[in-house]
């Protein structure tokens, strides 16, 4: 997985007005955790990434860069 893929959540993040600590409490994770995503230190898994997508109320496809290599 190219560890550039969750570059998007933190331009959706500021789009929304929303903080780390806004997102952790809607998703039920700690903020450090959504820094780690946002700063690509990790990644989210699926599960996470449906709940990511439905609670921001953007496709799954939105969150992450799908490359056409």
């Amino acid at each position: 997985m190219d560890n550039g893929n969750l570059n998007r959540l933190k331009v959706i993040l500021a789009e929304k007005n929303l903080t780390n600590k806004a997102l952790a409490q809607m998703v039920g994770v700690s903020p450090a955790t959504v820094s780690k995503w946002v700063t690509n230190s990790t990644q989210p898994h699926l599960d996470m990434l449906i709940k990511l997508s439905k609670c921001l109320d953007v496709s799954i496809e939105s969150l992450i860069r799908i490359s056409e290599d």
